[in-house]
């Protein structure tokens, strides 16, 4: 049964989501700070239209990345050799995000404004990043997140040019994983995920991954800055 939150009322465990829709847990309550990283840190994520009430989700199984199975195809390796993109991390947040809603628009709007602005406000504790892919000066793709100590939760990419979100992707992860990540979290599966090597993680696996302590080499990781490509 679904539990219906108010400002007050906490997330119930996990494994009470619902089978069908896959993983829907609770609806209502709010997009403060204190509620996304506790949704987050439990394996909760809200995903809803701009007209709906909020919903929270934690699917079993979960899609995420992790240092063995994420795929650079040799195509993406010779593209990370020869362009001119640059990559970097935390640069512009909002402008990533608001890229990521623009990019989503035909098939409905769930970035909508109340969205972007409870995940600046997690930017500006440190909590949520972004990773932008440039053309000279233009932006022409990224994606952003939320970082729960070793687990980073990958919440939407966008693109301007080919192969721009592949790159950010896999740019990050690579820095990611060497820097002691241990799980990139794509939430739910899809046909391109799998392709980049996604694979699924069940629930309980996922959570204790959530519970790991950070590793020593990212505590200073989400610093802004240029990340290096190459994979």
């Amino acid at each position: 049964m679904l539990r219906f939150l108010d400002e007050t009322t906490s997330f119930p465990p996990v494994h009470h989501a619902l089978q069908d829709p896959n993983g829907l847990l609770a609806v209502g309550g709010d997009l403060s700070a204190e509620r996304l990283l506790s949704a987050y840190q439990s394996g909760i994520f809200p995903w809803y239209g701009q007209d709906d009430p909020i919903l929270w989700w934690s699917p079993d199984p979960r899609a995420v990345f992790t240092p063995d199975s994420l795929h650079y195809s040799r195509s993406m390796r010779r593209f990370s050799r020869t362009t001119n993109f640059h990559v970097t991390l935390n640069q512009d947040f909002v402008a990533v995000i608001k890229g990521c809603r623009q990019a989503h628009q035909a098939s409905g709007v769930w970035i909508h404004d109340e969205f972007i602005d409870a995940y600046t406000r997690l930017h500006h504790r440190g909590q949520a990043h972004s990773v932008e892919v440039w053309e000279q000066e233009q932006l022409v793709g990224g994606l952003y997140g939320l970082s729960i100590n070793s687990v980073f939760t990958a919440e939407s990419m966008f693109h301007l040019r080919p192969n721009a979100s592949k790159l950010a992707l896999l740019t990050f992860a690579h820095v990611f994983f060497s820097s002691g990540g241990q799980c990139l979290d794509a939430q739910i599966e899809n046909p391109h995920l799998l392709s980049l090597g996604a694979i699924n993680l069940p629930r309980s696996e996922f959570i204790e991954q959530l519970n790991a302590p950070v590793s020593n080499g990212l505590r200073d990781f989400y610093q802004r800055r240029q990340l290096k490509i190459g994979f």
